[in-house]
């Protein structure tokens, strides 16, 4: 092998443990006037969890949403979470008892520090400079700028183990291809790995775990339905998720497509899974969920495995594979007994199985 095959496969090393660290990091969605981050509820969530991890009403949330907080979340749900003055801070200050946890913009192609400060409510450029320690004409597309901070109650959100306190040094900036624009001075250095938010995520997210999944994943909250009253309510953090539809015994046979005809072969989580030592095998269950239908992001819910871990599912009869966020524990109902995992509804037809339990073979 030639040395520059050597250096090549390296960098190429580099940049994929660089992005997959980056996944439970706070990203910022929206532009001036709508900015807000997005959520996946997991098990056990509900609008008083989700507004205690971002320190914002339950009732702000629901209304945001447009939605009735009367009514409980499902697992997978998206929620987007407002920013606005309670909870979001561009100056570094914040109120007594609160933590500052930094949120992320990623720079796309022919975008610069004046556009990011317009898109974000015209934060100063200074602040952007100093806060990821570099220069307005270092940006690049890839690179994961801060852009504000999110305030938490550090008492009552488990995201407050993301903070990182804003002037001195802030966390490094990535650039695409795994560039790293140092800090110098104090600064605190990006929480990578972070498991999303919610038992587990991650964050979907993240995802973002009472652990962290963003978020969010990363995240990163053990995963279960997160539900004020249909599942119950989880304070950890959250950042992945999990939805789900009855499956008709027709789709058994059938390979699950999108809305445009495409097919998911294996789920949208295929290309972050790594090969590990362990395995398990044993009896699978099914959960409803509305993820994965229309986007091959299939979730389950496993003991023993940390929020965030990426899954490979083998059914033991149609040897089909899917590949499967953990969003948190098995929950703790009779319906889990005798079970090694639970996996969304979405994959498991893509497995080919229905209601009921079937063999499967797990590796992580």
């Amino acid at each position: 092998m030639s040395f520059k095959v050597v250096v090549v496969t390296l960098i190429s090393l580099l940049c994929i443990k660089t992005v997959r660290s980056q996944s439970d990091e706070l990203l910022i969605q929206g532009q001036t006037g709508s900015l807000h981050l997005q959520h996946t509820v997991v098990a056990k969530e509900n609008w008083y969890s989700i507004g205690r991890l971002y320190n914002i009403s339950p009732k702000d949330l629901a209304s945001y949403n447009k939605l009735d907080m009367t009514k409980p979340l499902s697992i997978g749900q998206d929620v987007q979470v407002p920013l606005a003055a309670v909870n979001f801070s561009q100056n570094g200050v914040k109120a007594a008892g609160e933590t500052l946890v930094p949120l992320y913009h990623v720079v796309q192609e022919k975008e610069w520090m004046y556009r990011i400060s317009v898109n974000h409510n015209k934060v100063p450029i200074t602040n952007l400079e100093k806060w990821n320690n570099i220069h307005k004409d270092q940006v690049k597309a890839g690179m994961h700028l801060i852009v504000g901070y999110l305030k938490v109650k550090t008492a009552l959100s488990a995201l407050a183990t993301k903070s990182s306190v804003p002037a001195a040094g802030k966390p490094e900036a990535v650039a695409a291809g795994g560039t790293v624009a140092k800090s110098e001075g104090t600064g605190a250095v990006k929480t990578d790995g972070a498991v999303k938010m919610d038992g587990t995520v991650k964050t979907d997210g993240g995802e973002k775990t009472a652990g962290n999944e963003k978020t969010a994943g990363n995240e990163k909250t053990a995963g279960s339905e997160k539900n004020a009253g249909a599942t119950g309510g989880k304070d950890t953090m959250t950042h992945a998720v999990v939805k789900t539809e009855k499956v008709d015994k027709t789709l058994e046979a059938v390979k699950p497509v999108s809305a445009s005809g495409k097919s998911f072969n294996g789920g949208y989580f295929k290309s972050d899974y790594s090969e590990g030592s362990k395995s398990s095998s044993g009896l699978a269950g099914i959960f409803k969920s509305t993820s994965g239908w229309q986007d091959g992001k299939y979730y389950a819910l496993m003991n023993n495995i940390p929020v965030g871990t990426i899954v490979k599912v083998t059914g033991g009869t149609s040897g089909k594979t899917i590949y499967a966020k953990i969003l948190g524990q098995l929950p703790d109902m009779k319906e889990s007994a005798g079970l090694a995992i639970r996996i969304s509804n979405a994959a498991a037809s893509e497995l080919g199985e229905v209601d009921g339990k079937f063999n499967v073979d797990v590796r992580y």
